[in-house]
């Protein structure tokens, strides 16, 4: 849903709330995983630290979406958890309008006891922008320590304006992809 003011706290409660009835916009969870014909795949892997409290700290900062604190991008409600079944509603600010997208966590990958690797995928809902899921993930390597965040997206235009859009989309998509790991970051140092 694209709006030219800022939603107000009711208006994204209302969306939070229509998502939660909607189906995901596309057939296979787990899509993330490969690279299904038709989509675009993209994917950014950066170290955001070494050792296992960098580990935790990122395995924190992903469970309180952390990688979602960009200024352009928020995400509601804050603090959601990233349980199956949970919705929220990606908020963007790009070109001088809104957007309300809505998602639906789809499946977590290990669990806040989990040494090597842990994260989450959602997809998106038949009121978001794009159609595909993305996958949001920390690991430690175990030779050199290193945290590795890995951002996994499998999407393709669903809106009229994106697929009119799909250049600038793109973009906007590696720009999310970049200041994700940045924001991971941050959330390491302050959480160090």
């Amino acid at each position: 849903m694209f709006m030219t003011h800022r939603p107000s706290q009711r208006e994204l409660e209302e969306c939070v709330e229509q998502s939660r009835h909607l189906p995901l916009s596309y057939d296979q969870v787990g899509i993330a995983k490969e690279s299904p014909a038709g989509f675009s795949v993209d994917e950014a892997r950066a170290v955001v630290g070494k050792g296992k409290p960098a580990f935790e700290r990122a395995r924190i900062g992903l469970s309180e979406w952390r990688h979602f604190e960009l200024g352009w991008v928020e995400l509601f409600p804050r603090g959601a958890a990233i349980e199956p079944g949970t919705v929220v509603v990606v908020l963007v600010h790009h070109l001088g309008f809104w957007s309300m997208n809505g998602c639906r966590v789809v499946y977590g990958i290990g669990d806040m006891q989990a040494e090597v690797s842990f994260g989450f995928a959602y997809g998106t809902l038949t009121n978001h922008a794009e159609l595909g899921e993305e996958l949001f993930e920390v690991l430690r390597e175990p030779e050199s320590e290193e945290v590795v965040y890995r951002i996994r997206a499998v999407s393709k235009p669903r809106a009229a304006l994106a697929r009119i859009g799909y250049p600038i989309t793109r973009v906007f998509q590696e720009r999310f992809r970049r200041d994700s790991i940045i924001a991971l970051r941050r959330a390491l140092v302050v959480g160090g």
